[in-house]
């Protein structure tokens, strides 16, 4: 490994992470585009080790804290919560069973591993009955969540992640096709295992948004890289009304708590109806299923945008200078007016060089900065100036 290869030098901050964060979200241009990065065990010790750090705890998925995100200048910090903790949860036993009576088996993959599930509690729908989730009123699933806003809360964004919020977990659950079919034929049964789901998600977020996150980072997978996984009207049917009540929920303990939701693949035909429910964010945008400057055109006055930068084929098999030209083009279309967060579209992965990684983070430090708070023109800048000259 090349240790020649260095982080650039920061310039110097006119804002904290938390004021850039927040000022972005307010549809407002701070000093620099706002960052955070998501790694899979394996990258986040590629990275961890190149920079020196003891602690090469994955933030991902974990109820722990690590020094990583801080070390790379973050100004998001994460906590996370629900269903995806169990991702990572046994690391020295070929399969275990988590809280939620989930069978998870480890599988190699070049370069790592990674988790899937081999077992699921209601296969037999008979036991929803007697199916119970794990007890969300229990304090020690919130320690790093009140950590990160005591010890951070005044510098960072503090995040409070609960994805798998109701689909994914329902189908985790039950299995994906049990599930689909569910839907369709067997809607009762898929109401009360949703508001099995619902009731856990209602206190952790009641909780975290108590706590004080800045924001509360909900999701569920909806799309394929082309289309929705089912069709509009199911949607609206099943989905939309939790989301809708969750969100006030959240909003009524804390009025200024903004909402994130994740889902991979292209859901734009959803996205009016995410913001009529109360999404703020939209994560991870990813590239390869919906074009992120023309989401921006069209919702950019209603939804801020967490991720865009392509994880398929850029990060992990460009260069240097493709993973450079991928941030400054995000950077320029979606940056200008505030509103961007950036960051990959969903965790680095094992097969990513370290050349790229450290590119990226090379990158927003060279085009990140908007009019005034940088010595020398961006490309941002440029963009702008060409169009204010009527370019």
């Amino acid at each position: 490994m090349d240790k020649t290869v260095e982080l650039p030098e920061k310039k110097p901050a006119a804002m904290t992470s938390r004021q850039r964060v927040l000022t972005a979200l307010h549809h407002e241009e701070p000093d620099r585009v706002p960052i955070q990065v998501d790694f899979t065990p394996e990258a986040a010790e590629k990275i961890s080790t190149h920079l020196g750090l003891s602690d090469a705890t994955v933030e991902a998925y974990t109820g722990e804290i690590s020094d990583l995100p801080i070390a790379l200048g973050h100004d998001l910090l994460v906590a996370w919560h629900g269903i995806a903790t169990s991702f990572y949860a046994v690391d020295d036993a070929p399969e275990y069973t988590c809280e939620w009576g989930l069978r998870w088996r480890w599988v190699d993959i070049p370069g790592g591993r990674y988790t899937e599930v081999v077992g699921r509690p209601l296969e037999d729908e008979r036991r929803l009955d007697s199916y119970a989730c794990p007890d969300p009123t229990e304090s020690w699933r919130y320690e790093a969540a009140r950590k990160l806003v005591r010890e951070h809360g005044n510098t960072h964004a503090i995040v409070g992640a609960m994805p798998c919020t109701t689909f994914e977990g329902a189908w985790y659950l039950r299995g994906f096709d049990r599930f689909m079919v569910d839907l369709a034929v067997n809607r009762d049964f898929a109401n009360k295992l949703l508001g099995k789901l619902y009731e856990f998600q209602l206190v952790t977020g009641t909780t975290l948004a108590e706590i004080g996150v800045d924001i509360i980072w909900m999701g569920d997978d909806f799309g394929t890289q082309a289309s929705l996984l089912m069709s509009p009207e199911m949607w609206r049917e099943f989905f939309k009304p939790l989301y809708a009540q969750l969100i006030g929920a959240f909003k009524d303990v804390n009025p200024e708590v903004k909402i994130a939701y994740h889902s991979d693949g292209n859901i734009e035909p959803l996205l009016p109806e995410f913001i009529e429910v109360g999404v703020d964010i939209l994560n991870a945008v990813q590239p390869k299923a919906m074009d992120p400057a023309h989401l921006k055109k069209r919702f950019g006055q209603n939804l801020c945008f967490w991720g865009t930068v392509d994880i398929q084929e850029v990060l992990p098999f460009g260069t240097p200078e493709d993973v450079e030209q991928e941030v400054e083009r995000r950077i320029r279309t979606v940056g200008p007016g505030g509103g961007l967060i950036l960051g990959p579209s969903h965790n680095i992965q094992p097969d990513t060089p370290l050349e790229n990684i450290l590119a990226f983070y090379r990158a927003v430090e060279k085009h990140g900065y908007y009019l005034g708070y940088a010595n020398s023109t961006t490309c941002m800048d440029e963009k702008r100036e060409k169009t204010a000259s009527g370019e």
